[in-house]
């Protein structure tokens, strides 16, 4: 089965929110270099709803020029209407992406009759491929088995994100019956593993753009039918995320990638920089892992 795994790549700004080019550009050849499956620009990691308007062409651009085609590449497009989302779609027709991602609207909650007829006319649309992205924390509305089901009928909806794992075993189950060529990729980290040992293999997160080097050996691990020292890598990534957790998220993952040589700020501009204590933790534990 090999390499699955899809890292939502994070997104480099400088104080003023432009994004760093050079920086985006070495993060994209870093994830090619260690095999991921694909790349997910502007995503959850990627704090898409925080880059200006100015700058979100410009860093879906960079990132499809830096892949040069050597994987695909998709990007973010969540927004709170079929209108905007199309908006968003229009301003990156002509770059060379793989496909286009979008949550549900995340302002109101939605029935699924509206996720339906709001997925129905994007794709119909849409010159890119449309992958559903199941994040019900965030968007209040949770995308139920029958909604995906329905939506994998449509020729342009290629697949779906979710970190549910029971979803994601129905959906797998309904491919052959369905349509064979709807990707499920699961981003429900903690258990990647046990997802794997029921054919999920393809898997999504942000945490693999800071453990890129740990990643592709626990994925060498999984396709080997070495599953403990998988796990052990999936404990290294979980650990890290959970330490990011503590010290804050974002200001956690800023600090990670400026170690491992990626400029910028990851985090949206209203967070706080790491204070002394909470880097020496962070970097302590990257040394631990052998990241750094």
């Amino acid at each position: 089965m090999g390499n699955s795994y899809y890292p939502a790549l994070g997104t480099p700004l400088d104080q003023d929110g432009n994004v760093l080019a050079d920086s985006l550009s070495k993060h994209v050849e870093d994830q090619i270099r260690r095999k991921a499956e694909g790349l997910f620009v502007m995503g959850s990691m990627g704090i898409q709803p925080m880059i200006k308007d100015s700058e979100y062409v410009k860093v879906a651009r960079i990132a499809a020029e830096a892949a040069r085609g050597q994987c695909p590449v998709y990007a973010g497009v969540m927004d709170n209407s079929i209108t905007r989302v199309r908006d968003r779609i229009d301003g990156l027709k002509g770059l060379k992406l793989d496909g286009v991602v979008t949550t549900v609207p995340f302002y109101f909650q939605s029935t699924q009759a509206e996720i339906i007829t709001f997925y129905r006319a994007i794709a119909d649309t849409s010159p890119y491929p449309l992958y559903l992205y199941d994040l019900p924390g965030v968007t209040q509305s949770k995308i139920q088995a029958p909604t995906v089901i329905e939506l994998m009928r449509h020729p342009n909806i290629r697949g779906i994100k979710s970190a549910d794992l029971a979803l994601v075993r129905i959906l797998s189950r309904s491919l052959r019956d369905v349509n064979q060529d709807f990707e499920v990729i699961y981003s429900g980290l903690d258990t990647f593993d046990v997802a794997y040992m029921y054919g999920i293999t393809k898997t999504l997160d942000g945490m693999f753009s800071c453990t890129s080097e740990i990643t592709e050996k626990m994925y060498d691990s999984l396709a080997a039918g070495s599953h403990e020292l998988a796990a052990k890598h999936l404990d290294s990534i979980v650990g890290l995320r959970n330490l990011f957790v503590e010290v804050g998220i974002f200001p956690g993952f800023t600090y990670a990638m400026n170690l491992l040589g990626f400029e910028g700020d990851f985090h949206p501009d209203y967070c706080s920089r790491l204070n002394p204590q909470q880097a020496d933790k962070v970097k302590s534990h990257m040394q631990q892992i052998q990241l750094i």
